[in-house]
């Protein structure tokens, strides 16, 4: 007769994600975890809120990776989305951009701006129902003088980035303040949010991971 292997006491978390900044905010924090990136349409309605566009994407990348998992795994899946509101309230969605073009477009938009920056995540096991939550920052950034811009712009550096910018590299110098959910969330992965979902989704090893950051002061 075949043993079955014993069922694991917490699931394994899988990273959706390609993305190194999220790997290298998980790995800081202590908590163990594998990569295992997808492939999902990041398409949107033009219309939507940060904070909706941000929900549907995670929830998005989260059924994709769910498909693939296998039991005693939990999925952590995320996405980042600028948005800049215009006069008459209505919001122009950053994602990546598509070139070097795109990239001014998007640096100069955001010049002198105060703009949000949102991220949703969502964490799940096969055939359960997500957590999900959203965190929002928002960005107030200095005008950016056209040499800047285009010094950035041929730095790479807005490669893969949302908006065009990556506030943990050389981009923070056109920053002036932050609101809201913390540094990681610009960064692309809001850790505590994340954590206590990944918590709540039965991966117990995100409580110690928790606990640090709570004596550290991290909100």
């Amino acid at each position: 007769m075949t043993q079955r292997p014993a069922p694991l006491s917490d699931p394994r978390l899988v990273l959706a994600s390609a993305s190194p900044r999220r790997r290298a905010l998980l790995e800081a924090a202590g908590v163990p975890f594998c990569v295992r990136p997808l492939d999902v349409d990041e398409s949107i309605a033009p219309d939507m809120a940060p904070e909706q566009a941000a929900r549907e994407l995670a929830l998005r990348k989260w059924r994709a990776a769910e498909a693939g998992l296998a039991t005693g795994e939990v999925a952590l899946a995320a996405d980042t989305v600028v948005g800049l509101s215009n006069a008459r309230g209505m919001w122009e969605l950053l994602g990546k951009p598509s070139g070097h073009e795109d990239a001014r477009r998007m640096l100069r938009a955001l010049s002198g701006t105060r703009h949000t920056v949102a991220t949703g995540v969502a964490v799940g096991a096969r055939g359960a129902q997500a957590a999900v939550g959203v965190a929002v920052t928002f960005v107030t950034m200095r005008t950016i003088e056209p040499s800047e811009v285009e010094d950035y712009v041929e730095s790479g550096e807005w490669r893969d980035k949302a908006g065009g910018y990556a506030i943990q590299e050389s981009a923070d110098r056109f920053v002036e303040k932050l609101a809201g959910a913390g540094f990681d969330n610009v960064v692309g992965l809001p850790l505590k949010l994340a954590l206590e979902l990944a918590l709540a989704a039965g991966f117990a090893s995100a409580g110690a991971a928790l606990a640090r950051l709570r004596v550290e002061g991290v909100r």
